[in-house]
């Protein structure tokens, strides 16, 4: 059997494929896979890392702009869509897949589009709540779209293709039980555990305004062990603040660069604190977690906003919009959430009404269900 995964872009759009490839390999251990993605994207280092073969087709975006520099840059892309189906048939004829799999970015869409049109079985996995332009550009063409929410289905004109999967989790977050993984991060007391984070890179202005809920920690007695990843780009003018403001000798507050052992420590977690990526809403409703949602609002078509407002309605998280969520409010809404365990059990609840633990096996019947 031979299988072709394309994505890229971002993490959120790998990982499920990955997820779904290193299943399907224990299920299959004869399979062959190819991942195919843009040459410049963080994909080609993701996939290799992982050990699998990579392909790349040149395909750009096209911005929503009538700017005569942006309409330049849309006749390059104009351009690179005809190249990339030429690259992407290539490809086809080539590896000869029995099966092509699209999990998101703009490199899935020549890849899927003409596996279709060859006749080949096609799939695509949109992370979001509502469909990103290459899902919606794809829906015409691909066998079975698979979506994380069930609410999803009334984003798209064929729901007679829509299957609800869910967004695979790595396993390792359910490796330990809450208690172990409290054990093995050495949180000797009682305390509730924040865990807070913007993303690899982080965001400038949410880091400013957790630097002022660090302060309002350091002010009512530290009340909450609290892990907080800046990201790369905030890191050093960070450190340096913790340091000149004391807060750095703080020991209930662990502010890092990156989260290397994000399983152990969201599975600690009692209350989260971040974005609504795609990948994250998979984890935070795997782990049935409560958490304060911060959308951010530099994503296409507010994308993270509509993934939020789903936890919203089923009562898991509160949502504060970046204009709101200054360091007050965010301290304020998690001391709320924290000193109130009916809440707490309330919001967890909600969360576990979206969590799909079995998402990467549903994901697979439902590939292998269109397989010739």
């Amino acid at each position: 059997m031979k299988v072709i995964f394309t994505c890229g872009g971002t993490a959120g759009h790998v990982n499920p494929a990955l997820a779904l490839a290193g299943y399907m390999q224990k299920k299959h251990p004869g399979i062959q896979v190819l991942f195919v993605g843009t040459p410049d994207g963080m994909e080609g280092a993701l996939v290799k890392n992982a050990g699998y073969a990579f392909r790349s087709v040149v395909i750009s975006n096209f911005h929503r702009s009538l700017a005569p520099r942006e309409l330049w840059h849309n006749l390059d892309a104009l351009v690179k869509m005809v190249t990339s189906r030429r690259q992407a048939n290539a490809i086809l004829k080539e590896f000869q897949p029995d099966l092509v799999v699209g999990t998101g970015g703009y490199a899935s869409y020549p890849v899927v589009r003409q596996a279709a049109c060859a006749g080949i079985p096609t799939a695509v996995h949109e992370s979001n709540m509502v469909p990103g332009l290459t899902t919606k550009m794809l829906e015409n063409y691909a066998d079975r779209i698979m979506v994380g929410f069930e609410e999803c289905r009334q984003h798209y004109r064929h729901p007679e293709k829509i299957i609800v999967t869910g967004t695979p989790v790595r396993g390792d977050f359910f490796d330990l039980t809450k208690a172990q993984a409290r054990e093995k991060m050495a949180l000797g007391d009682d305390r509730p555990l924040i865990v807070s984070f913007w993303g690899s890179l982080g965001a400038s202005n949410m880091n400013r305004q957790m630097l002022d809920f660090f302060r309002h920690e350091k002010a009512e007695g530290l009340p909450f062990h609290h892990i907080h990843a800046v990201g790369s780009a905030s890191w050093e003018w960070m450190a340096s603040e913790l340091r000149e403001s004391g807060l750095s000798d703080c020991p209930s507050l662990d502010v890092r660069e990156y989260i290397y052992d994000m399983a152990v420590v969201m599975r600690a977690a009692d209350l989260v604190i971040c974005r609504a990526g795609a990948s994250t809403v998979s984890e935070i409703t795997a782990l049935a977690v409560p958490t304060v949602i911060v959308p951010s609002p530099y994503v296409t078509n507010n994308h993270q906003e509509k993934n939020a407002r789903i936890l919203e309605k089923h009562g898991g998280a509160v949502l504060l919009p970046e204009k709101e969520a200054d360091g007050h409010a965010l301290y304020e809404t998690a001391k709320a959430i924290l000193l109130d365990p009916a809440r707490q059990s309330s919001m967890s609840r909600g969360m576990a009404e979206l969590g799909i633990l079995d998402a990467t096996e549903r994901i697979y019947d439902t590939v292998m269900s269109i397989c010739k």
